[in-house]
Parts: C-alpha cells; sequence; structure tokens
C-alpha cells in the first residue's frame, strides 16, 4: 500500500483557497485572521508550507501535532514554521472547529535580497518549536499583535517603493521579540529545566554505565536530544544557559568524569581505558582528555601516586 505523502502548498493563495478564504491581498505576505478559518484536512496526511508561518492560537479544539510534539492551544501560544515542515492537525469526527489567533504567512521571496533572507534562519526557535512552544503574557502578547496589525496595515495600504523595505523592520522586530520572550521562558521554567537537566545526567548516567559506551562510542547529540524528546538545538539552547555548556561538552565532561574515575581507580593502561570509553584511536581519547584538564592520561595518574 502505498504511504500517502503531506500535501505541499507552494504559494499562499493556494493555502488560502484550500482554508476557503479569500484571495490574498499582497502574493507574498498575509495575515490570516483564525476565527475565519473552518477548513481542516479530511485526513491525517500532514501539511507542509513552501513558506514561513507565525501563529499565535487560543482556544484550539484540535490537536495538532509539529514534529513529534503534541500541542494544547487552550492557552495562548505562539510557534513557528520554517518552510518544509511538516503540520499534522486531528480532531474528533463531527467536530465543528474552534479557534481565535492569528498566522502571518511570509513567503521567501518577499525576503529576497534582503538581509533578513539570511538572518532569519539564525532564529532558533524554527528549529527547536518543534518541541518548545512559546506561552505569552498578556502583555507580551499585545506587543506581537500589534506588530503583525501594523504589518497588515502596511500591505493594505497602497504598495510603494517603501512597503517591502517597512513590513520587513516589522517583521525583524517580532523576531527579535520572539528571540527575547523566548529567553525569558528559558529562565521562568527553571523547575522544567531543572527536570531535564535531571533526565539528562541519568541518561548519560546509564549509557556510560552500560556496554553501549564501548561498543557504540560516545552518545551523539541528536541521541540524547532524541532520547528527551527535545531537539538538538533546543537542548543546547537550555544547557547553554543554565549550565553555559553545550550538550557536546556537556558529554565530554561527564566522559572525562569517568576516564579520571578510571585512571584513578584501576590498573587498565590508558589504551584499554580508551577503547572502554568508546574511543578506536587511544590518540584521540588522549588528546581530548588533554585538551580538557591541561594533562595527558598518564600525568594525571601519576598526580595520584
Amino acid at each position: 500500500m502505498a504511504t500517502l505523502q503531506p500535501r505541499r502548498f507552494k504559494t499562499i493563495s493556494e493555502f488560502h483557497q484550500f482554508r476557503e478564504l479569500p484571495k490574498p491581498e499582497h502574493p507574498l505576505i498575509s495575515v490570516i485572521n483564525l476565527e475565519l478559518v473552518k477548513q481542516l484536512p479530511t485526513n491525517e496526511t500532514g501539511l507542509v508550507k513552501d513558506f514561513y508561518s507565525i501563529a499565535l492560537k487560543r482556544n484550539f479544539n484540535a490537536r495538532m501535532k509539529y514534529g513529534q510534539q503534541e500541542f494544547d492551544f487552550n492557552e495562548g501560544l505562539m510557534f513557528f514554521m520554517a518552510p518544509g515542515q511538516v503540520l499534522k492537525i486531528e480532531m474528533e469526527k463531527d467536530t465543528t472547529l474552534q479557534q481565535s489567533g492569528w498566522m502571518l504567512l511570509v513567503h521567501p521571496d518577499f525576503l529576497w535580497n534582503t538581509p533578513l533572507a539570511k538572518t532569519i534562519k539564525h532564529y532558533e526557535y524554527f528549529d527547536y518549536s518543534v518541541n518548545e512552544a512559546l506561552f505569552l503574557s498578556e502583555k507580551e502578547e499585545a506587543i506581537m499583535a500589534g506588530i503583525v496589525e501594523s504589518i497588515q496595515q502596511e500591505y493594505h495600504a497602497n504598495i510603494d517603493r517603501f512597503s517591502q523595505e517597512i513590513i520587513i523592520a516589522q517583521l525583524e522586530l517580532l523576531l527579535k521579540y520572539a528571540d527575547r520572550f523566548y529567553q525569558r521562558q528559558f529562565i521562568t521554567r527553571k523547575i522544567a529545566n531543572h527536570k531535564i537537566l535531571n533526565r539528562l545526567e541519568k541518561l548519560i548516567a546509564d549509557y556510560f554505565n552500560s556496554d553501549d559506551l564501548m561498543k557504540q562510542g560516545l552518545p551523539t547529540v541528536q541521541y540524547v536530544a532524541e532520547n528527551l524528546n527535545l531537539s538538538p538545538t533546543y537542548l543546547s539552547g537550555l544547557l547553554k544557559l543554565v549550565t553555559g555548556q553545550t550538550t557536546q561538552q556537556h558529554i565530554h565532561d561527564k566522559l572525562i568524569e569517568k576516564a579520571k574515575e578510571k585512571l584513578s581507580a584501576t590498573d587498565l593502561s590508558v589504551s584499554e581505558i580508551a577503547y572502554e570509553l568508546g574511543f578506536e584511536h587511544p590518540q584521540s581519547f588522549s588528546k581530548l582528555f588533554k585538551t580538557k584538564t591541561s594533562l595527558s592520561p598518564l600525568e594525571f595518574r601519576q598526580s595520584f601516586n
């Protein structure tokens, strides 16, 4: 049986038509009032848009799966999608869709030949929003809504040679505020973050105490993130804020702790320790150990004698 492919929308006009909305006033940028959207897909194949999507939803009575995460929109919740990402929406049969909020659609062609065409890719929430949406306070939500309203007013007006520049400036402002609010969210969700750190510590400890280390080598950032149900970018961002280190640096630090334990408490040779820690070449282990401790493994061992 053939696998159904997600439905793809190459233009904003195609998406408007699918949602039974009026034709967009501008072909490359559009603000949608979500109260007007009543049409939902009739299957679970997913939707793919070839343009950026920034939305704030409330009172959403369906289930939305973005990546591997399921979101609940009973509270105001903002999320960001880059072109090519898959979205699935599911709801109970014979249920009428209810939602409020707004959605901003921006085609990459609108950003062509502007600095934002490159810098928009640097906003990490377009990656880790797969696992972490943005919860806004009333004040924050009002700020974002005000910027989106300004964008809408600008393209409603007569388009002139200043229009794109003004809208791009508003988009940059929206993205910078989102960046600020994400950083605030990292801080205000300390309890949840520390629970993630506790799970991370246990995950790495269990891995290091199993045969996986010798058989498969060091756990990758991707492996760790997947087992914590987070995206690699979000996990590294969280660790950087809380510990000052990336995920890779954190893994290496735990490895060095294990190496120090073996060097000080066993008679294993440096080569044997390197192999037990998943290194194919002892030289690679020695190089990493010296980088982290300023001592070679033998110098560290001798310091205990």
